[in-house]
């Protein structure tokens, strides 16, 4: 059944935030023509672009509702439609297909007034021509060709920013493409409507933690604040016995837990706590309306364990997270996690720690203290103990695991004073050379595009963070889309990267983003 007879698609929301990001969201689908066509040809015209819509709707790449909207053919009708389609929550952008010709002229208001995402589909209600029976009247209502030219004009001039998909709507690469671009808008909306918690402020004395918060609210539309660790450690202390046995049922039915864990092992009451720990943080984020947060290391209050297992359990039902009081990896890693939903792969804070430096052998070792999020792997984690070196306090519990091989993004956002910018570095992911049986944390081998040292030489002249969010779902495309919503910067490093053209890239970069700022 069709968008437009007012189904909704949702999907699987056992491993998203509270439910589907997808779930009652839709992409109004807007068609252009003009009045002087006549009732009879906008009828077609009408006819044609819910059939349309109906393709798109019902791909399965596209995982939103595509939602048919009447024929658009006069300047207030088209502004009216884009206000109400800012009006409407559950409205996550639009596309726009000029089916006849719509002077543009009639656009001006309305595409000043969107404030939702915008795709301009290039497309036509037939795929082959039917040559020999070609009129004139077949001419006069299938003018897309140049309609959508007419269009792509005025978007230009006017400087709207869009996503332009060429090709049938039921081309199988053209709904993939249409339904990255929505999965890149509900990454948009879901920046639009963060609400981040810091649980306490950053790591003292290190740079890319840090950045504008204000700024983000201004560009992003994400709210980002603190809460004093204690208030955390009071909803921690609050957690019932009952609420604690239940988490610990959980774990021993879904992970490998190690002997000392099980219970009657020695160290169940560190499980137990672990527990605890994730109760409390997940009632706190819940009740405050977060869908991200951060801790640090250096400011744990009355917490008897640095957040490990408690976070990477988060993480792995949607929550973003950034560890040191990152929030801007915190946000990122929600964003891909949207994105990603319901396709196979996750997303997942990561730091790249250590290399391997063996000519032709050049990998990066990528893990975090404890804190990366099983949904990049399909094996069983397990959970364990050991001690900390750092934090000044218990033993922390964490799950451990070597992430699937497969193609990956690696992306990281910096504040550049006057604008944010995004890297991203497509990756390989490997097994490690050899077992890691003395290394207890979670953690991910990759070989970065186009090589070691242009990735690395890219990435360091880039000014990229060294906090990133590895995403194995949502894949380069996505995010390439989600800069051009929000009008960020993207800085790709990819298999035809060099690192002089890169090095000019950022130069041109540096230069269209601070003019298009304006004064």
């Amino acid at each position: 059944m069709s968008a437009s007879a007012g189904t909704s698609k949702t999907m699987n929301p056992t491993a998203s935030l509270l439910a589907s990001p997808f779930a009652g969201k839709s992409i109004w689908f807007l068609t252009g023509s003009q009045g002087l066509y006549g009732p009879e040809t906008l009828q077609t015209v009408a006819e044609q672009s819910r059939q349309v819509t109906d393709a798109l709707d019902g791909a399965d790449e596209i995982p939103v509702q595509i939602l048919w909207k009447p024929v658009l053919t006069e300047r207030d009708a088209i502004r009216t439609a884009a206000l109400e389609a800012n009006a409407d929550e559950d409205c996550l952008g639009v596309i726009v297909w000029m089916h006849t010709f719509s002077p543009a002229k009639m656009w001006i208001a309305g595409l000043e007034a969107l404030a939702k995402p915008l795709l301009h589909f290039h497309t036509q209600a037939n795929m082959a021509l039917p040559w020999a029976d070609i009129d004139m009247d077949f001419m006069n209502l299938n003018q897309a060709a140049h309609g959508d030219r007419e269009f792509g004009y005025i978007a230009t001039r006017t400087g709207v920013r869009r996503k332009t998909v060429v090709g049938h709507s039921t081309d199988p690469r053209v709904q993939a493409e249409v339904g990255t671009w929505a999965r890149a808008a509900a990454g948009w909306n879901a920046l639009a409507n963060m609400r981040v918690c810091r649980f306490g402020d950053n790591m003292r004395n290190v740079a890319v933690t840090e950045g504008d918060k204000t700024e983000a609210e201004i560009r992003l539309g994400t709210s980002i604040n603190t809460w004093a660790v204690n208030d955390l450690v009071a909803r921690v202390d609050a957690v019932t016995d009952a609420q604690v046995d239940e988490l610990l049922a959980e774990y021993d039915a879904e992970y490998d837990v190690a002997a000392e864990l099980q219970a009657g092992g020695e160290r169940r009451e560190s499980l137990a706590y672990a527990a605890r720990q994730e109760a409390g943080m997940r009632s706190f984020l819940h009740e405050g309306g977060f869908s991200a947060f951060t801790t640090n290391f250096e400011d744990l209050g009355g917490l008897r364990q640095l957040p490990g297992l408690a976070v990477q359990r988060l993480m792995s039902s949607g929550y973003g997270f950034g560890a040191e009081g990152d929030w801007k990896t915190a946000l990122l890693v929600r964003a891909a996690k949207v994105m990603g939903h319901g396709l196979p792969g996750g997303a997942s804070l990561m730091e790249d720690y250590t290399y391997e430096m063996t000519p032709g052998r050049e990998k990066i070792l990528g893990a975090h203290m404890l804190e990366i999020c099983p949904s990049l792997t399909t094996s069983t984690p397990r959970i364990e103990i050991h001690p900390l070196g750092i934090g000044d306090r218990e033993d922390p519990v964490r799950m451990v695991f070597d992430t699937d091989p497969g193609e990956g993004v690696v992306v990281a956002m910096s504040d550049l004073r006057e604008r944010f910018r995004l890297t991203a570095n497509l990756v390989d992911l490997v097994p490690p050379d050899q077992p890691l049986p003395n290394l207890p944390v979670a953690r991910a081998v990759w070989e970065p595009r186009p090589d070691f040292a242009t990735s690395a030489t890219c990435w360091l002249t880039a000014g990229a963070a060294h906090h990133t969010v590895l995403s194995t779902g949502a894949g380069l495309q996505a995010f390439e889309d989600l800069a051009e919503i929000a009008g960020m910067e993207l800085a790709v490093i990819d298999a035809a990267t060099t690192a002089r053209g890169f090095a000019k890239e950022l130069r041109f970069n540096a230069a269209y983003h601070r003019l298009a700022q304006g004064l």
